[in-house]
């Protein structure tokens, strides 16, 4: 007896758009708040969005990009002020 429907190649595109834009989300929010968490969050999940063959290639590239920035920043404050971490 079977309850679940099988897997179609839809849903891991789906996926994979999803992957995309939360990448884009978490990467614009990291800029502000926890970019030592969300960075790398938005890194990987671009990656895996651009690896899965997402047809928002365009967020995912964006997801990448501000992921990417989100640690740059947090470099660039925790060398201003001299310590592990950041704050206002």
């Amino acid at each position: 007896m079977r309850f679940t429907a099988p897997a179609r190649r839809s849903t891991g595109l789906r996926d994979a758009d999803g992957m995309a834009v939360a990448s884009f989300v978490l990467g614009l929010l990291g800029l502000l708040v926890l970019n030592v968490i969300l960075g790398p969050v938005a890194i990987a999940l671009a990656a895996a969005a651009l690896w899965r063959g997402t047809a928002r290639r365009g967020r995912a590239a964006l997801g990448l990009g501000l992921g990417v920035a989100d640690l740059l920043v947090l470099i660039a404050f925790m060398r201003a002020d001299q310590t592990l971490s950041w704050s206002f």
